[in-house]
């Protein structure tokens, strides 16, 4: 008898969250379907991301898995989105739609930069119309409500600064997938949790793909997102993030008391890392967007570590990022984007250290070096 409550509070919970559940399951199954014939007609038609002295594997492999990651979203949006002529939403699919053809276009004729944020600047200014808008700071740097005009520009910078930045960090493997789909884990949570159960769909749906992909993608890979994935992940994120932002904000309750600091711990690792490597090509006289080994993930590879060690210490900081903007909730906004920042300082730091450290333990220990790539696993 003990049992029952807990039972009955399980039956409850499943049947509340059934689609998105539903949503979840059903983007995991389709991508997991879809992934192998893909992979064999990409290596058939030699659709491959070929190494060079910027890339991080050894052998080519196949690119564009997105692909797959779309058609498992879209399936189980097909099937359980409550569909409506709002605004906001048919804004949201169109652009997610023209995203995706895109990155395809990308990853087969390797567009120009340029090209690709006019593109993302329109999709960013045209969620912004529709209504899907930064409104306020809430009392960040003493900023409330913003005027209109500064809501588009807030907008259209945080999409197009975020879709970018999961662009760049898929630079090994598992790494983009994993952040993004303990990201989007999180958000769907708690956009359920806000009521706001419609847009979580979204966010569930996208994290079943990416979970099912990652079974392909994490080392050694045998697929690759390529941009077909990761702008659409990184734009699906951003809006995702700026709808958080709206519903906390229009709460009685809110879940988070402040919004932003949440938010920035969704996005905090991708977004440092990419104005840290901006700041230090500019440092060094070169263009922000001249491609160098400078991200975090080249900072474990450089030292010799595998991607699986890189990915899975990466990806446990993100998880101590998410746990630190809860915590810092109720502290001073500034102040927990200090810690934020210092956290990020800091781990950077030690995994600059991290291969001497451990050689010099080894060592203190009376062990034998270790193999580069291989005791780090």
């Amino acid at each position: 008898m003990k049992n029952h409550p807990s039972l009955f509070q399980l039956e409850v919970f499943l049947a509340q969250n059934k689609f998105a559940l539903l949503c979840f399951l059903t983007a995991f199954v389709i991508t997991m379907i879809c992934i192998p014939p893909i992979i064999s007609l990409l290596k058939k038609y030699n659709l491959q991301d070929v190494p060079n002295e910027r890339k991080e594997h050894m052998d080519p492999i196949p690119t564009m898995g997105g692909i797959a990651i779309m058609a498992g979203m879209m399936s189980a949006l097909l099937l359980w989105f409550p569909f409506s002529t709002e605004p906001a939403l048919m804004s949201f699919f169109l652009s997610v739609i023209v995203l995706f053809i895109l990155g395809i276009f990308d990853d087969l004729k390797d567009l120009s930069a340029r090209y690709k944020f006019v593109v993302q600047i329109a999709l960013a200014s045209l969620i912004a119309v529709s209504g899907i808008r930064i409104t306020s700071f809430e009392g960040l740097f003493g900023i409330y409500d913003l005027p209109l005009n500064t809501q588009y520009l807030m907008t259209v910078l945080a999409i197009t600064g975020i879709t970018n930045a999961f662009n760049l960090i898929d630079g090994i493997d598992g790494l983009a997938g994993g952040l993004a789909f303990m990201s989007l884990v999180v958000l769907g949570i708690f956009l359920t949790l806000m009521g706001d159960g419609q847009t979580a769909f979204i966010a569930f749906s996208l994290a079943g793909g990416l979970l099912a992909f990652l079974y392909f993608n994490l080392n050694p890979a045998r697929i690759f997102m390529g941009d077909t994935g990761s702008l659409v992940t990184g734009f699906v994120i951003a809006i995702l993030c700026i709808r958080f932002l709206q519903v906390n904000a229009s709460l009685t309750s809110p879940i988070s008391a402040h919004g932003p600091i949440f938010v920035l711990g969704i996005v905090m690792i991708p977004v440092f890392d990419t104005l840290r490597v901006f700041a230090l090509r500019i440092w060094r006289g070169t263009s922000p967007f001249q491609a160098d080994k400078t991200h975090i993930h080249h900072i474990f590879t450089r030292q010799g570590f595998s991607h699986a060690f890189a990915t899975r210490r990466i990806c446990v900081l993100h998880g101590l990022m998410l746990f630190e903007s809860f915590w810092l909730r109720n502290l001073p906004q500034e102040l927990a984007i200090a810690l934020m920042i210092i956290l990020m300082l800091l781990a950077i730091g030690l995994f600059s250290i991290l291969g001497p450290l451990l050689e010099k333990c080894r060592s203190l220990l009376g062990m034998p070096p270790g193999k580069q790539g291989v005791f780090h696993e």
